[in-house]
């Protein structure tokens, strides 16, 4: 039985209280996700650890856009094609306004997320880019212990698209190979028994990696493979929802639920 353990950006912007975007209880998810790894360290063949890795100037951070006064939007603000085509919002470098109208219409088309602001977050090089503490400690514990290496996979750092997922930006840029399907992460997944999945936010990063991972995956036997651990990921303030009708469509896929007690004991 060949397991592995996929960690969705465990950062210290989601998951400290004083972080840039806190999820709500993540700090706690993470206590116990590091203690599970150290639990079943000799039994993990392999670790994958997705981080978001953002640019200050970023599609989805206020300072890409402006209203009719110059004033930049607010944190958690929603920015629609109609708020685009009207002009309610408009891109800071005017040149963009076409690129970006374009790309809020793929957004709505994909049904999936619209464009949502946030506060700056998970800037490369930033304390709040680092994994957390506990956690790290733990993954080194397993590197030390197996003489293996942990899939450290980025995602993010093109300014011009969301990137919740670590397989697929939410709109790929041809020019940008990092934005495209992540196939080679797709067949490392393929080739385990188990994936335990975990992470931060259920409600958008946890959620859209695992839609793309059984998108990918394509038969239900496949999905079977996906353990999402329930104790290890929390939702966004306000988006509970979201993470909740994930979970049930998932699930209806074939997802398995456990927690961090369970998996493997």
């Amino acid at each position: 039985m060949k397991t592995h353990l996929l960690i969705i950006d465990p950062q210290t912007d989601f998951c400290d209280p004083s972080g840039a975007l806190y999820v709500k209880g993540a700090e706690d998810d993470i206590r116990r996700l590091a203690a599970m790894v150290r639990r079943t360290a000799t039994q993990l063949d392999d670790i994958h650890v997705t981080l978001d890795s953002h640019r200050l100037v970023d599609v989805a951070h206020p300072i890409f856009w402006n209203d009719s006064n110059g004033a930049h939007p607010a944190p958690f603000t929603t920015i629609t094609v109609a708020d685009v085509e009207s002009g309610r919002w408009t891109p800071v470098l005017p040149n963009l306004h076409r690129r970006m109208l374009t790309y809020v219409q793929t957004l709505e088309s994909h049904s999936r997320y619209p464009l949502c602001i946030w506060p700056p977050h998970c800037l490369i090089g930033s304390v709040g880019h680092t994994v957390r503490p506990e956690l790290l400690s733990a993954l080194h514990g397993w590197e030390e212990q197996r003489m293996g290496l942990v899939d450290f996979v980025t995602k993010g750092s093109n300014p011009w698209t969301e990137h919740y997922s670590a397989v697929v930006a939410d709109v790929p840029d041809p020019s940008d190979p990092g934005t495209q399907l992540n196939a080679r992460l797709i067949q490392t997944l393929l080739d385990a028994d188990q994936v335990a999945i975990a992470g931060e936010a259920g409600s958008h990063c946890v959620a859209n990696t695992v839609r793309d991972i059984a998108d990918a995956f394509g038969d239900d036997s496949a999905i079977r493979r996906l353990v999402l651990l329930q104790d290890a990921t929390s939702p966004v303030t306000g988006f509970e929802t979201f993470q909740d009708q994930f979970i049930k469509e998932m699930t209806a896929r074939g997802m398995q639920l456990s927690t961090t007690r369970e998996f493997l004991a």
